[in-house]
């Protein structure tokens, strides 16, 4: 089994910046994609950002240059940097990855976070 835990939410004014991070724990083997997600209130979840092992990273049309996605494959943290953040941009994040937990075989699972809230808001 492969646990994800997040950190970083907070309450932060517009125009302001947090970082997210989601460090993963088990039964890890390699880790595929990692990523971040977000579900404001009475919306679906949708993507915020991903990054592939080895490949560069994708964005939300909505957060393209204001969000850097990064990875530590060493450590299998993922981390999310918020820069001029939006009232918008409030909503529960949650980081997702696909794991691979053993090398006996290439079946992989995803694997998600209980998310972390971020409110912006003067």
């Amino acid at each position: 089994q492969v646990q994800l835990v997040e950190s970083g939410g907070d309450l932060v004014q517009p125009g302001g910046s947090l970082r997210l991070s989601c460090a993963a724990s088990g039964r890890i083997f390699s880790i595929n994609t990692m990523g971040w997600y977000r579900q404001a209130p009475g919306k679906q979840r949708e993507l915020v950002a991903d990054i592939p092992n080895g490949g560069s990273a994708n964005y939300a049309d909505s957060v393209k240059g204001r969000f850097t996605i990064s990875r530590d494959n060493a450590k299998n943290t993922v981390s999310l940097q918020m820069n001029s953040l939006k009232p918008e941009d409030t909503a529960i994040y949650y980081c997702k990855m696909v794991v691979r937990s053993t090398g006996y075989s290439s079946r992989s699972s995803d694997y998600w976070g209980q998310g972390t809230q971020v409110t912006v808001s003067s």
